[in-house]
């Protein structure tokens, strides 16, 4: 790729990897500062920056204040966790997607999910249990306390025609989250509502989006026997 390419942050991008790949910059190499690098691509600063903040999220450079960008020595691939829409996931397998709720109620939140979630002591919340069903049979279980102040709207959601997951996937976008993974023991409550025989082996995933500093949602979720999840690195 010529200078005379480079017009958009992903061509500045694209050069960067190259560079990177090719090792003419080598791992552990002080590389040039933003503003030579737009002088030499002919392209604003701002573009230079959004670039290398892009190769730098995939662990190829370490970037630190004051001190430059540098080669990342060890780079660690990292793995990329979307939020599916359950609906579009049973969908793609060739099964009938269907959704029932348990229970959709406001109320004072769990100890546990309180400090998770960093609310004071007069917040509550919508409490939302649910089944994703695929070909007739429960496909996941979600337990989800969904932040009213954040998502106002949610309180008027008609979930006879929409799953909560698929309406937060469209309407409240999120800057953070943490997730957990976890093998469980299915319990009556559990067994019951999947259909199953009690203390079999489950897979579970625990996951809290954020806007910011202002916590979202905070899901539960335990799906079927033999349930196998894929990611892409």
């Amino acid at each position: 790729m010529t200078t005379a390419n480079i017009n958009n942050w992903k061509a500045v991008e694209a050069e960067v990897l190259s560079r990177i790949h090719s090792r003419q910059w080598e791992p552990g190499q002080l590389i040039p500062n933003e503003s030579d690098l737009a002088l030499e691509f002919g392209c604003a600063r701002a573009t230079v920056n959004r670039a290398l903040r892009s190769v730098a999220e995939s662990g190829l450079l370490d970037r630190k204040r004051k001190a430059g960008t540098r080669v990342a020595t060890n780079p660690v691939r990292k793995a990329t966790l979307s939020i599916p829409v359950i609906r579009e996931e049973i969908e793609s397998r060739n099964q009938t997607y269907s959704y029932a709720v348990f229970s959709s109620k406001i109320e004072e939140p769990p100890l546990h999910i309180r400090a998770n979630m960093r609310l004071n002591s007069s917040e509550r919340l919508l409490h939302h249990q649910s089944v994703h069903i695929a070909d007739g049979k429960p496909y996941v279980i979600s337990d989800r306390w969904i932040n009213l102040e954040a998502v106002p709207d949610i309180a008027h959601v008609d979930f006879s025609r929409v799953s909560a997951n698929e309406w937060l996937v469209a309407n409240a976008p999120f800057t953070n989250g943490d997730i957990a993974f976890s093998a469980t023991i299915a319990n009556d409550s559990i067994a019951e509502r999947l259909g199953i025989k009690g203390g079999e082996a489950l897979f579970a995933i625990d996951r809290t989006t954020w806007n910011n500093d202002t916590a979202i949602t905070a899901v539960s979720l335990v799906f079927h026997p033999g349930y196998q999840m894929r990611t892409v690195v």
